[in-house]
């Protein structure tokens, strides 16, 4: 490999045909696997050193991403087990001020709407519409509740009452 200064440039050239001719030269490595573009010498991959590449990238979106996607379905559970505390809480503020829950019948949107019967009423408890679950449906409520005086309910990811992992019920009890 010969250099030379040309001002304040550094030009590098290599004699590709010499290297090509003898075998033996060092220079020569890799020969076969090199062409020319503009003057330099290039190096490319083979088919086979692609495809490892591809496999080693696919066993790791393997293992990666059954543990992503169960942290979504955790997510989900942790958002509508938020938004239940959120109503309990706006539920509570709304018997302090009335004196009773709302009735299954005026729903969670006594909250945000005076019903007919609540003449203390001191709402909006809420500051924006009740919201769906994650999953896109209503959550369910009832007055007096099973095991309290309210029951708020999100069927989980199934929709079904029941259910264990992301189509657990997540509710105030």
């Amino acid at each position: 490999m010969n250099r030379s200064v040309n001002g304040d440039l550094w030009t590098v050239w290599q004699n590709s045909e010499e290297a090509v001719a003898h075998p033996g030269n060092p220079a020569a490595a890799g020969a076969g696997r090199s062409y020319r573009v503009g003057g330099r010498r290039a190096r490319g991959f083979t088919l086979l050193e692609l495809l490892v590449v591809v496999t080693i990238i696919g066993l790791l979106a393997a293992y990666v991403g059954p543990k992503y996607f169960s942290q979504l379905g955790k997510s989900e559970q942790g958002v509508a087990k938020a938004q239940v505390e959120a109503f309990a809480r706006a539920l509570d503020t709304y018997r302090l001020d009335v004196g009773h829950y709302p009735t299954t019948e005026e729903g969670l949107n006594a909250l945000l709407t005076k019903p007919a019967n609540a003449a203390k009423w001191n709402g909006p408890y809420l500051q924006k519409a009740v919201p769906l679950d994650p999953w896109g449906r209503a959550y369910v409520y009832r007055a007096p509740g099973a095991n309290g005086d309210f029951d708020i309910t999100s069927y989980g990811k199934d929709g079904q009452p029941g259910g264990t992992g992301d189509a657990a019920d997540v509710s105030n009890q």
